[in-house]
């Protein structure tokens, strides 16, 4: 006969240890192991799977001592999930740098794009909305989305990238045009922050790095896990914003939740030339206050006001009707077998 004591290996269960607070009071003692009959598979004359035994009993004494323990367990499962979305975004956030950094023609195109996908939502039905429907040849050949095939290549050449390096599955069209949209606009403030510097890159990476509002994008960043739609959104939801009245524009912005400060700031999504557009928008009494605030923001070191409300109602734009799964592109992660464990 042998004696196994755990103890060394669990201390919670010393006789002077303080255990948290249990509905099931525990006695405090040694776990004490009998082992019989020994055999010539037996390891300094204690069989492994006796000692198994013993140690699945401590575990579970210890379990019922600190219920907070299920609530760890589950905690760190939360937190390893958002390390792996949080990594996987880092990582497509750094594909569409590079991709857009070569293609700065298609700066733009993209915010119209991600644009154009959003503003399809409408709120008596609760359809549409930024669900990358605008993938689908029936919609992105629309007179309203004419000049974005170019910026819609980028998005599937990426996402080809993308998904070849994903552990947690493929890569929604509808999360790309949104996360595609976030780095074009970072690109024009980082542009911003260069001509400040008179064209010093890295004065301007420095300006943006001190002064820009790279802070503001935690909830944007949070939604990530929106669906994909699996055929085209309605007809005559999206205007052609190059050829719309200010007054269509408005009423469009007021369809979705937004307001005339709203359309102000989105100037640079509604056409190639954002002077264009905010003079065409001055003309309304309602919102030519806000075009002219922003106008004089951007002037700033730091664009602070312009940079802020910007990101604001982009974040709310891309979740447009969107359920959010808070879950998706994470992954299992290998668990220990302990009954290969060599004791």
């Amino acid at each position: 006969m042998g004696l196994v004591s755990f103890l060394s290996t669990l201390p919670i269960l010393l006789p002077n240890a303080q255990l948290p607070y249990s509905r099931c009071p525990i006695r405090f003692g040694t776990i004490n192991c009998k082992i019989d009959d020994v055999g010539s598979n037996d390891i300094d004359g204690v069989r492994r799977r006796d000692m198994l035994k013993c140690f699945g009993a401590a575990i579970s004494l210890e379990l019922v001592a600190s219920p907070s323990h299920f609530v760890e367990v589950a905690n760190a499962a939360d937190l390893i999930q958002r390390r792996q979305r949080s990594d996987f975004q880092s990582s497509i956030k750094s594909t569409l740098f590079t991709s857009i950094k070569t293609k700065p023609e298609l700066v733009s195109p993209l915010l119209t794009l991600a644009l154009n996908d959003a503003v399809t939502y409408d709120k008596a039905t609760k359809s549409g909305g930024p669900n990358g429907s605008i993938r689908f040849s029936a919609e992105i050949s629309r007179p309203e989305n004419q000049g974005l095939s170019a910026a819609l290549s980028l998005i599937e050449e990426a996402k080809k990238e993308i998904d070849s390096y994903s552990k947690g599955g493929p890569i929604s069209y509808s999360d790309l045009i949104q996360l595609a949209a976030q780095s074009a606009v970072k690109s024009t403030f980082l542009a911003s922050a260069i001509r400040k510097c008179g064209g010093n890159e890295e004065k301007g990476n420095l300006l943006y790095s001190a002064y820009g509002s790279s802070g503001q994008w935690g909830l944007f960043d949070r939604q990530f896990g929106r669906s994909d739609a699996q055929e085209p959104d309605p007809e005559g939801r999206v205007p052609d914003w190059t050829k719309a009245s200010v007054q269509e524009m408005k009423d469009k912005f007021t369809a979705i939740g937004f307001g005339p400060r709203q359309l102000a700031v989105m100037s640079a999504f509604l056409g190639p030339d954002q002077l264009a557009t905010e003079a065409k928008l001055a003309t309304d009494p309602d919102v030519t206050k806000w075009v002219e605030k922003y106008q004089r923001s951007r002037e700033t070191v730091s664009q602070t006001d312009y940079e802020v409300d910007l990101i604001t109602t982009l974040t709310k734009m891309s979740c447009l009707g969107q359920t959010i799964n808070y879950e998706a592109y994470s992954y299992p992660v290998p668990r220990v077998d302990f009954t290969k464990l060599k004791l």
